[in-house]
């Protein structure tokens, strides 16, 4: 099914986490600190990560600080502290889905399937996420090729993850027609995953960040307060 690193420094939910998702036939690489995680995701890259937030020697947040550096791969962050800023914070760096301890392994696994599903990895997309063989979608200087998950910003690449690239398919797709959260959680999300509008907010921050580090003048994503979001085609 899918190749999935799990990074987590209590034994118990490594071994009781990796019989569930082996079970149900995903390949699963076990590591139990932060830079053994590092180590591991760099040198051999899996279809998902899921990361511990507290661990020793590393952190779940440096952790993910470090791989979106280089990488775009599906993250699901696990977090025992019951905080709401440690979530924001998450999303932030560019998680895609977060859960807290202590969880049941038939939540944790519609998760990863969600993801994975999302990702294109595991079931056919859902929503206006487009499928295999579709044609890359171009508005001015925006080239989104959902095959390849490429994105190019005036033929430069921008690395987006998963949930970002499905936010911005959604919103180039019809450039001028407003998008509200709610519009905007049904294209990068299933129906059993639940976010607020702050997640979906951290993701458009995040997502202007990485155009502008390409192009200073980006200001293709409008903010309509109160209401949502829109693609501005130049």
């Amino acid at each position: 099914m899918a190749k999935i690193t799990l990074v987590d420094d209590d034994e118990n939910i490594v071994a009781s986490v990796s019989l569930a998702l082996e079970s149900h036939g995903h390949t699963v690489t076990a590591c139990h600190d932060g830079m053994a995680g590092l180590a591991s995701l760099q040198s051999d890259p899996p279809d998902l990560a899921i990361l511990d937030v507290k661990m020793p020697r590393m952190d779940g947040m440096e952790l993910l600080r470090r791989l979106r550096q280089t990488s775009d791969m599906p993250v699901i962050m696990l977090t025992s502290k019951d905080e709401e800023i440690d979530e924001i914070l998450g999303f932030n760096l560019g998680a895609d889905d977060y859960m807290h301890k202590p969880f049941s392994q038939r939540l944790l696994l519609e998760r990863v399937k969600a993801v994975l599903r999302r990702a294109g990895i595991d079931e056919a997309p859902r929503g206006e996420t487009a499928e295999p063989g579709a044609k890359a979608l171009k508005r001015g200087k925006l080239t989104l090729d959902p095959d390849r998950h490429d994105s190019l910003w005036d033929g430069k690449p921008v690395r987006l993850t998963v949930t970002e690239f499905l936010l911005l398919q959604a919103l180039a797709q019809r450039p001028g027609f407003v998008k509200s959260r709610d519009n905007l959680m049904d294209a990068a999300y299933d129906d059993q995953v639940y976010v607020d509008d702050r997640t979906i907010d951290s993701h458009i921050k995040r997502m202007r960040k990485k155009f502008r580090q390409v192009d200073p003048s980006f200001d293709a994503i409008e903010t309509l307060y109160g209401v949502g979001y829109r693609y501005r085609e130049s």
